[in-house]
């Protein structure tokens, strides 16, 4: 391990075509036999180092690959040893590093952006792809200073790594003829780029941005630091950094999953993961920014196939986040508190988080979410506080969050402050200004920016204020006709619905159940027996929305959401409910809502179809 090479050209290895780079670089296999590629779980350790002093250094490099060593436990090492699930760190931009290791000028900081783009490994794919990409920047009105091969140990990790290890190579940008631009256009560019270049070539950039960039990879935490051997330079400096170690249960380890992403890592669970991403793939023709430029369908999907939860957030929180919104505001839509049954909250947070939830739906599981915008950086828990996360500030201004006490050794004496994250809270450091925000202040902030409670006021209906319909009837034979129809047994209405609805309490047993799970059974089943929802692997039980009614709630709204990307007040009118078992009376309202000019707009959907014709006459219908 004496050489320093970049492991990944080679002229014998076929081309690939433009693959996914979740598959490209992974070691993972296709769906087979029980094996199932979209039930990976995560759970990792996490830390963030930073300084309150103003000054980059690199003793907060030193320290943050000091906290990921000793984070070494919350990963996990491949059957060969050498192959680590997935270490990594992202920083500030480290300008004088780069200033004096590249063979061209670059621009004033802020004004480039770079990023380590994984290449293909095969060296003609390689070629194509950075052509490819210049042609990109220079649709954004970019120029490329240049391409700078990252050295890397190759020898140093294991088989598995090395078989699916991409070409390193960092590329530079800045915008054409000098043109000066602010940090928000440039780096809407550079997202532009960056994920016109993964889904037409296959290429994976960690970071693409003039605020911050990630090293990471298949590795084990051990290895992060000789594999890259620029994490070793002095000259790399930083004032904040954050370091992942990946442990996914049950799951393969890949390059482009490692964490940190571009803004988030992630020590947890998105158990709501499937909704959430079909939910942003339904909206996406709602969508309407600058940021998405002229060829918006070239950036789709904004969550890629492939991708882990944790991958799928940052994705989501990044769109956010470019589009106008701070990252603290962006993070507190995705992951609001415990809002709907706090007595307590002031009025205008509360509004803050009723009217988004108008807009997006919440990203809900256990979960720690480390993020920066590149000078500011914190962390926040998911409502209920099911992953830990603590904090240390010292006399000389260092400050350390980590997923568990001790990942950094430091003297009794020289801690000024130590607490932990309560479930919900947000705990946030300004580099620039020197200080930690105060959560109360952070969304005091948020709360007061735009008149969240008249602009709730103007779309939510409660369906309680609808008025009356006329009230359907079912005869007692409608009723037995409808229970068959959807699968309701004899055992359910005597020994379970019956006690509900006699004593107002879920019925206990201890036998045993050798029914068939439905998809397998030969006799007709409740619909919902299909749809049981996936919990996550770990620690975590499923929520009781009555035991759990302070951090849990089952309210929602129904109608359209608008356009997500508008930072401005979205009019679209909603129905709130309750509760999202509506019985017949409640039904009827909503059929024959009225807008305010007296047109009925809500349409009805007739879904029966003949069975006999399959998908043929299901569409149809």
């Amino acid at each position: 391990m004496t050489h320093l090479h970049n492991p990944g050209w080679s002229e014998n290895i076929e081309p690939q075509g433009a693959m996914s780079p979740f598959k490209r670089f992974a070691a993972l296999p296709e769906a087979q036999g029980l094996y199932n590629p979209d039930k990976e779980k995560d759970a990792c350790g996490l830390a963030i180092i930073a300084t309150l002093r103003g000054e980059p250094g690199y003793d907060i490099v030193e320290a943050a690959l000091t906290a990921l060593r000793n984070l070494e436990h919350r990963g996990a090492v491949g059957a060969d040893e050498g192959t680590g699930d997935g270490a990594g760190l992202l920083m500030q931009v480290p300008d004088e590093f780069f200033r004096a290791v590249t063979e061209f000028e670059l621009p004033a900081p802020g004004q480039y952006v770079v990023g380590t783009a994984f290449l293909p490994a095969e060296a003609r794919e390689a070629a194509t792809a950075k052509a490819g990409i210049e042609a990109l920047a220079a649709d954004e009105g970019l120029t490329v200073l240049g391409w700078r091969e990252v050295p890397v140990v190759a020898d140093l990790v294991g088989a598995m790594a090395r078989a699916c290890m991409p070409y390193f190579s960092q590329p530079f940008f800045a915008a054409a003829n000098g043109e000066q631009l602010e940090h928000n256009e440039l780096d809407s560019r550079a997202w532009r780029i960056r994920k016109r270049a993964q889904n037409k070539f296959g290429v994976y950039f960690p970071s693409l941005s003039s605020r911050t960039i990630v090293y990471k990879g298949m590795l084990t935490t051990a290895q992060l630091e000789p594999f890259y051997p620029d994490l070793s330079d002095k000259r790399f400096k930083t004032k904040l950094a954050i370091v992942h170690s990946r442990f996914s249960t049950n799951t393969f380890p890949s390059w482009p999953l490692a964490q940190p992403f571009r803004t988030i890592a992630h020590n947890g669970e998105i158990n709501t993961v499937k909704g959430n991403r079909n939910w942003m793939r339904a909206r996406q023709s709602q969508l309407a920014s600058p940021l998405l430029g002229d060829t918006p369908e070239e950036l789709y999907p904004i969550c890629t196939p492939g991708a882990s939860d944790s991958a799928s957030f940052d994705e989501v929180a990044e769109l956010l986040w470019l589009s106008g919104r701070p990252i603290t505001h962006s993070i507190m839509m995705m992951i609001p508190e415990a809002w709907e049954n706090h007595a307590t909250m002031d009025p205008a947070r509360r509004a803050f988080y009723e009217y988004h939830s108008l807009l997006m739906e919440p990203w809900d599981g256990p979960a720690a979410v480390s993020f920066t915008d590149g000078s500011l950086v914190g962390a926040t828990l998911d409502r209920n506080g099911l992953r830990p996360g603590r904090y240390w500030i010292t006399e000389d201004g260092l400050i350390i969050f980590a997923s568990e006490v001790g990942v950094i050794e430091v003297e009794p004496s020289n801690v000024v402050k130590k607490g932990r994250v309560a479930p919900g809270k947000m705990f946030l450091v300004d580099t620039e200004a020197g200080r930690i925000i105060d959560d109360a202040e952070v969304k005091a902030e948020v709360a007061a920016a735009n008149p969240w409670a008249e602009w709730l006021k103007d779309n939510l209906i409660d369906i309680n204020e609808l008025p009356e319909r006329e009230h359907v009837l079912h005869t007692a034979a409608s009723v037995n006709i409808r229970q068959r129809t959807f699968g309701y047994t004899t055992e359910e209405l005597k020994i379970l619905l019956g006690p509900m609805a006699r004593t107002g309490a879920e019925p206990l047993g201890a036998m045993g159940s050798d029914t068939p799970v439905a998809v397998l059974s030969k006799r007709p089943r409740l619909l919902f027996d299909y749809f049981v929802q996936s919990f996550a692997q770990v620690t975590n039980p499923p929520l009781d929305a009555i035991r759990e009614e302070l951090v849990t709630s089952l309210k929602c709204a129904i109608g359209p959401n608008g356009n997500l990307l508008d930072g401005k007040q979205v009019r679209q009118p909603q129905i709130s409910l309750p509760f999202p078992v509506i019985n017949n009376d409640q039904l009827a309202k909503i059929a024959n809502i009225e807008s305010p000019d007296g047109d009925r707009i809500a349409m009805k959907v007739r879904g029966l179809y003949r069975p006999e014709g399959g998908e043929a006459a299901l569409r149809a219908r």
